[in-house]
């Protein structure tokens, strides 16, 4: 991993719209190019207690999780994502970026690289229920 101090760390903290609610006091962190080419997703993701991985994307439409925070690890490729529902912001991701979700918050593929994929977490492996914004939620 790189270091820290050479870490560029985004934070965005997006206001409930109704649908998608965000978290009401935890911000979204991005952590730009942090992990090097030779670094274990995996091995890293546990030693840090987020477990359950899975290799994959993230869905072409709005969705959160209301019940546990999400890591996603850029494992390769590039994407767009919209993170916060549709009055979101629009982020450009690539290879070696982490995307810290707090419970709540909405994520979105926009569009991608044929070549990208990301490792997604939860803490401890915890269970995580599927939510779309819809009004029964």
């Amino acid at each position: 991993m790189k270091d820290a101090k050479a870490t560029e760390i985004i934070q965005l903290s997006i206001e409930d719209d109704g649908r998608i609610p965000n978290h009401w006091k935890l911000p979204l962190l991005i952590y730009k190019n942090v992990l090097d080419e030779n670094d274990d997703a995996v091995e890293i993701l546990n030693s840090n207690n987020w477990a359950g991985e899975w290799l994959g994307s993230v869905f072409p439409y709005h969705h959160y999780h209301s019940n546990s925070h999400e890591v996603l690890v850029a494992h390769s490729g590039t994407a767009t994502l919209q993170l916060g529902g549709e009055l979101g912001e629009m982020v450009d991701v690539e290879k070696g970026d982490v995307i810290i979700l707090p419970a709540g918050y909405g994520h979105k593929m926009i569009e991608s690289s044929d070549d990208y994929q990301n490792y997604g977490a939860y803490p401890n492996g915890m269970s995580h229920d599927m939510c779309y914004g819809k009004e029964d939620e």
